[in-house]
């Protein structure tokens, strides 16, 4: 038994889910969020899955992909960059996402902090998380161009993140779809 309320946890590479175990994470990213997840899921690069699973059902799910964050007048930041956090509609509101994110927090003790774009700043920052209240903006080969004004982005603070003015402007590489 690993976590809370029944809960057991299993950390693997993405290069080693089977296309079962592949197809079951998308299925249940789908139900969670409403749309199809499948193409955005396939486009991380190296991810590592942290799956919850209660009786043998994958009911809880998220991944970190490597990503690097820079804080103005900081040098880039290996960041542990969280996606696709989902629990099953039916599993909802018992505790196994959060069950989840300490997992997650556990297992990127090597990086130099972790971020997410949030889904609900009041739920993350129950967990720890911090809001970035300053500029977002995005590292393109034209230089940094103004992230939308909607972006969000919650940093957490791990053993070797420096220390942050959480005002400052912050930046991150450009990628296709949702850069935060």
């Amino acid at each position: 038994m690993d976590g809370e309320k029944g809960i057991i946890l299993r950390v693997v590479a993405g290069k080693d889910l089977t296309s079962e175990e592949r197809e079951e994470v998308v299925a249940l990213c789908d139900l969670a969020y409403e749309e199809d997840m499948g193409a955005i899921i396939r486009q991380f690069v190296d991810p590592v899955h942290v799956l919850g699973f209660l009786n043998k059902q994958l009911v809880c799910h998220a991944l970190w992909i490597t990503r690097y964050l820079q804080p103005e007048g900081l040098p880039l930041l290996r960041t542990a960059y969280v996606e696709a956090v989902a629990t099953h509609p039916d599993y909802q509101h018992r505790g196994f996402a959060s069950a989840i994110m300490h997992r997650v927090v556990e297992e990127i003790q090597d990086f130099e902090i972790a971020g997410l774009a949030p889904f609900s700043v009041d739920y993350y920052a129950r967990l720890g998380w911090e809001l970035w209240r300053g500029p977002l903006y995005e590292r393109r080969q034209e230089g940094l161009v103004s992230s939308l004004p909607e972006d969000e982005l919650m940093i957490y603070r791990l053993l070797k993140t420096p220390a942050l003015d959480l005002d400052a402007p912050i930046s991150v590489e450009w990628r296709e779809g949702e850069v935060w």
